[in-house]
C-alpha cells in the first residue's frame, strides 16, 4: 500500500517572489531544450532535413513580396523598388544572423519567443510570442487575400470566367467575403494535418514550382524592358524608398520559419542556421531580379492598385495571354506555399506557448497517429480565415510587419544577452563582427517601425494592450514556471 502523500504546506507570504520577479522569470535553456518536442498525448516526430527546413523557409517567404505587396511598393518608391528589396533584405540580414546562432543553440519550435523567454523572461517573452501571432497567423490572412487576384487571372485566362467580386473581396474593397482567401488556408489545413514529413513533401514540390514560375518570368520579361521606365529612379525621393522598404519587409517574415521546427529537425544544430541563412540568400537574389525586370517592362505608376502586376507584364511584352496564364498558375501555387509554409510556424510556436502554461493546452495536445498538433492546426486556420475573409490586405500587411520587426529586435537583444550571460555555452553558428552585427540588425528593426504609418502604430498599441490584458489574467497564473513556485 502507498504511502499517502504529505501535505502540502503554502509558501510563506514573505518567500513569494514579488511581481518584479514573477514578470522575469527566466526559462533555463537547458529545460527548453529538454522539453522539445513534448505535447500532450503525443510528441513531434524529428524527420526533417536541412533541405526540407531550407524549402520550408523559402516557401514561407518567397512569393508574398512579388507576386502581391509589389502593386503596393512601386507606386511608393518607384523604379527604386529594387533598392527597397535590398534595404529590407539587409534589415533581414542582420537579424537572421542572429537568428541563426540561437536557432543553432536552442533548436526549439517557439523561435524568438523561447529565445526570449531565456534571456529576458517571461513577460518579454509573451509580448514576443504575441508579436508572433501577428507576424504569422496575420500574414497568412494577409497573403490569402492577394492568391484570390491571380486565381482570377488563372480562370480567365483558361476558362474565360472570374468569381464575383461579392465573393472574391474583403468588406471595404468591392465585395462581403473574399472565398478563395478563405478555401486557400483550408486546404492548407487538410495538408499540414497529415504529418510534419507529408507536409514538407508537398511544401518541396510547391517551392520547386514557383522558382520556376519567377526564372521564367525573368527571361521573357527581359524582352520587354525600356530604359525609359528607370527614370526618374526614385520619383518620391528617399523617404519613398523607405516608405516602400518597410512595406516590403513584410515579403522576407518567412526565412525565420526554419526556427519554428526545431523539435521536427533531424539535425536542428546545426540544420537550423543554414536552412536560415540559404533561404534569405536565395530569396533575396530572386525579388531583386524579379523587380528589376518588372519595372523595367513596365511603367512604375501603373503598379498602382495592381496585385497581379507579374502577369499582366507577361501579357504585355509577350502580346499573348498564354504566358499570363502560366505565370497565374505559378503564382497560385506560390502563394499557397507561402499560406501553408507560414501556417505551419504560426501552430508551432502557439505549441512552445501553450507547452509552457501561457495559453490553452490544446494547442499542445499531440495526435499519436501522425504526431501533429491538430486541434492546434484546425483553430489556427479557422482564425486566419476568418481575417482573410473580411479584412482588407493593406492593414494586414503592415500590421504584420510592425509585429515582424518587433520580434526581430528582439532576437538582437537576445543573442547579445545569451553571449555575456553564457559565453561558454555550445554555438554551432556564430554571429560575425558582434556585437556590431546585432546591434545594427535592432537598429534597423527600430527604423523601420518608425517609417510605418500611424495608423499602424494604433493597430500595434492596441494588439499589445489585449495581449497583456490575457497575460495578466491567464498566462502569469497558469505558466509552467509559475506552477512550480506554488
Amino acid at each position: 500500500m502507498l504511502d499517502a502523500a504529505p501535505p502540502v504546506t503554502p509558501q510563506p507570504e514573505s518567500e513569494r517572489p514579488n511581481l518584479g520577479t514573477r514578470l522575469m522569470r527566466r526559462k533555463p535553456v537547458e529545460q527548453l531544450v529538454a522539453e522539445g518536442g513534448q505535447g500532450d498525448g503525443g510528441s513531434l516526430r524529428r524527420s526533417l532535413t536541412m533541405w526540407q527546413l531550407t524549402m520550408i523557409s523559402i516557401g514561407a517567404t518567397l512569393g508574398t513580396g512579388i507576386f502581391v505587396v509589389l502593386g503596393e511598393a512601386t507606386p511608393l518608391a518607384g523604379p527604386a523598388v529594387a533598392i527597397s528589396f535590398v534595404i529590407a533584405g539587409l534589415t533581414a540580414l542582420f537579424s537572421a544572423l542572429s537568428y541563426a546562432e540561437l536557432a543553432g543553440s536552442i533548436p526549439v519550435s517557439g523561435s524568438s519567443y523561447s529565445y526570449s523567454y531565456a534571456t529576458m523572461g517571461e513577460v518579454i517573452a509573451w509580448i514576443c510570442g504575441w508579436c508572433l501571432v501577428l507576424e504569422y497567423g496575420v500574414s497568412v490572412a494577409a497573403v490569402a487575400v492577394g492568391w484570390g487576384e491571380y486565381l482570377n487571372e488563372l480562370l480567365d485566362g483558361t476558362i474565360g470566367v472570374t468569381i464575383p467580386a461579392s465573393v472574391s473581396a474583403p468588406l471595404g474593397e468591392g465585395g462581403f467575403i473574399n472565398l478563395p482567401a478563405l478555401i486557400v488556408i483550408l486546404l492548407a489545413m487538410v495538408f499540414l494535418m497529415g504529418g510534419a514529413k507529408e507536409s514538407a513533401r508537398v511544401n518541396t514540390v510547391m517551392v520547386v514550382i514557383k522558382i520556376a514560375t519567377l526564372v521564367l518570368f525573368c527571361v521573357i520579361g527581359f524582352m520587354g524592358i525600356k530604359a525609359g521606365n528607370y527614370a526618374p529612379l526614385a520619383p518620391l525621393g528617399v523617404t519613398g524608398i523607405s516608405a516602400a522598404a518597410a512595406t516590403l519587409f513584410f515579403s522576407y517574415i518567412g526565412f525565420d520559419a526554419a526556427s519554428t521546427a526545431g523539435e521536427e529537425a533531424k539535425n536542428p544544430k546545426k540544420d537550423l542556421p543554414r536552412a536560415i541563412m540559404l533561404s534569405l540568400l536565395i530569396v533575396t537574389v530572386l525579388y531583386c531580379l524579379v523587380a528589376l525586370v518588372a519595372v523595367g517592362a513596365m511603367p512604375w505608376q501603373d503598379f498602382e492598385g495592381t496585385e497581379a502586376a507579374l502577369a499582366q507584364i507577361m501579357k504585355d511584352v509577350t502580346g499573348h495571354s498564354f504566358w499570363g496564364v502560366v505565370l497565374a498558375a505559378g503564382a497560385v501555387v506560390a502563394i499557397a506555399s507561402v499560406v501553408f509554409a507560414v501556417l505551419y510556424g504560426q501552430t508551432r510556436i502557439l505549441f512552445a506557448m501553450s507547452r509552457d502554461g501561457l495559453v490553452p493546452k490544446v494547442f499542445a495536445k499531440v495526435d499519436e497517429r501522425t504526431g501533429t498538433p491538430k486541434a492546434n492546426v484546425v483553430i489556427v486556420s479557422l482564425f486566419c480565415g476568418v481575417l482573410a475573409a473580411f479584412i482588407p490586405l493593406g492593414e494586414l500587411a503592415n500590421a504584420t510587419s510592425i509585429g515582424t520587426l518587433f520580434a526581430f529586435a528582439l532576437v538582437n537583444v537576445a543573442v547579445v544577452i545569451l553571449r555575456y550571460k553564457r559565453p561558454d555555452m555550445p554555438r554551432t553558428f556564430r554571429v560575425a563582427l558582434f556585437p556590431v552585427t546585432p546591434i545594427l540588425g535592432f537598429a534597423f528593426c527600430a527604423y523601420m517601425m518608425f517609417s510605418l504609418p500611424g495608423k499602424t502604430w494604433v493597430y500595434f498599441g492596441g494588439w499589445m494592450i489585449a495581449g497583456l490584458v490575457f497575460y495578466f489574467l491567464y498566462g502569469m497564473r497558469r505558466s509552467s514556471l509559475a506552477t512550480a513556485e506554488k
